[in-house]
């Protein structure tokens, strides 16, 4: 059996694919957000750091923060494992 894998789209064609009216209905139903995040945790990082950090979360087409917040899940999954 092979898994369906989706093309991704550069920031660009999402523009041109959603300038459609027809490219706008939602599909399926509804989803719900995750339940709230807690007060905001200030943490600082190197320059260089914080620059590795924007790129593989630019690249994975994800906020900063919600980057952070996958890789600190991950560590703390693997930890538990």
């Amino acid at each position: 059996m092979t898994k369906n894998k989706k093309k991704r789209m550069t920031r660009a064609q999402e523009h041109e694919f959603y300038a459609d009216p027809d490219n706008q209905i939602p599909q399926g139903p509804a989803r719900r957000r995750r339940a709230r995040l807690t007060d905001p945790v200030p943490v600082r990082f190197p320059p260089d750091t914080l620059k590795r950090v924007r790129s593989a979360a630019d690249a994975d087409d994800r906020s900063v923060s919600s980057w952070i917040r996958r890789a600190v899940e991950h560590e703390l999954e693997a930890d538990t494992a």
